[in-house]
């Protein structure tokens, strides 16, 4: 999937929240969205759903995704999260367990690793995203993040226990 058609000014009109500017990019997007779900899904019947469901995903989250360029990589990825979604659904795919999920992610060359765990990391909703950089990067202590953010103990740990469960799900669909 490419952002073939959509313009970084598009892309940045809609990520700033004009109502055109988002209409054009669901308008564009909805093509390259269709043909990568049917090449992913099981079904049409699901590449039909999945393409609704990332239409709908990407209306939602558009101001969160930073830059233009990780763009056609967030939208790769919402899409094969979907199918995957569905297939579990319908029980053709497994569920996979976390000791499988850590030899997965540890098989992996460690260039193509970062790069995930990079995207994974965009990936998050910023509330998200600041309390995980600011523990597993910058490695602040709980009670620091709480400070630095004005939030408290409690709020820190339950978005820091979310943005790696949420993560652990990027990193292994």
């Amino acid at each position: 999937m490419s952002a073939a058609g959509i313009s970084p000014d598009l892309f940045e009109a809609a990520r700033l929240g004009d109502p055109q500017a988002i209409a054009s990019l669901l308008e564009t997007a909805q093509p390259n969205i269709r043909r990568y779900a049917r090449a992913t899904c099981r079904s049409s019947a699901d590449a039909e759903d999945a393409t609704q469901e990332a239409l709908w995903i990407l209306f939602r989250h558009v101001g969160t995704i930073r830059s233009w360029l990780a763009f056609s990589a967030w939208l790769f990825s919402v899409v094969r999260r979907e199918c995957l979604r569905l297939a579990r659904k319908a029980g053709l795919a497994p569920a996979i367990d976390d000791g499988e999920a850590e030899a997965l992610l540890l098989s992996r060359p460690e260039a193509d690793l970062r790069i995930d765990i990079a995207a994974a990391f965009e990936a998050l909703p910023p509330h998200y995203r600041d309390v995980a950089l600011m523990r597993d990067v910058k490695e602040m202590t709980i009670d620091e993040i709480a400070v630095a953010l004005g939030a408290t103990r409690q709020t820190v740990k339950a978005r820091l226990h979310r943005a790696r469960a949420l993560m652990r799900e990027y990193l292994t669909r």
